[in-house]
């Protein structure tokens, strides 16, 4: 703007009729997460979804095992990642997202408490050094039955995924963020999963 004249305010884009439904359904799941995180189901949960989780693992064998820091009612991976270390000695990665480029890398992670955040505020690894695990753990807002994924709406995910379409990404969701196809169609830009874990069922695609 200019001291000397009025300031012109430039609207953001108009999001289109599906980009503005996918964000209505994403702000009702994470409110549902959120509310059903904080009750007495979710220590249950957590437990069988851990254990599911690690059966999955166990058979895919990892060198090295992307997974992400958990956020709003996620699934925590962290103790599964650790076991899984020191079971199999699988490297283990965490993400570091940038928003200028938009695009997210994976970083060597020892286990311990991340040193830093990344662009999008979240803990990341302080090494620079990055990495390219051969099985991505993936969190999901919500899910359906043929792989596809509702996420944050940053498309981190995706981009990395069609970036390396050779990591075996495995979607991680609550049971309660399951959608059918009417209520999730994907967009050009969604990666499909291999597999998504819930706490009560492995839905291999």
């Amino acid at each position: 703007c200019s001291i000397d004249g009025p300031c012109l305010m430039t609207a953001p884009p108009a999001l289109t009729p599906a980009a503005e439904a996918r964000r209505a359904l994403r702000q009702r799941l994470l409110s549902a997460r959120q509310a059903w995180s904080a009750g007495p189901a979710a220590h249950a949960a957590q437990q069988a979804l851990a254990d599911r989780l690690a059966a999955v693992l166990a058979q895919l064998e990892p060198m090295c095992l992307g997974l992400y820091w958990p956020v709003r009612g996620e699934f925590n991976p962290r103790d599964i990642a650790l076991a899984a270390h020191a079971g199999s000695g699988c490297a283990l990665a965490l993400p570091y997202a940038s928003k200028a480029p938009v695009e997210m890398r994976f970083r060597p992670w020892d286990g311990s408490e991340p040193a830093t955040r990344d662009e999008c505020g979240l803990p990341a690894p302080s090494s620079t050094q990055t990495v390219q695990p051969d099985v991505v753990l993936v969190p999901c807002v919500g899910f359906t039955t043929e792989g596809f994924r509702l996420g944050y709406g940053g498309g981190y995910f995706d981009r990395y995924l069609a970036a390396h379409p050779e990591a075996v990404a495995i979607g991680v969701a609550w049971g309660l963020g399951r959608l059918g196809p009417q209520e999730l169609q994907p967009a050009d830009h969604d990666q499909p999963l291999v597999a998504v874990v819930t706490e009560s069922d492995t839905f291999s695609v």
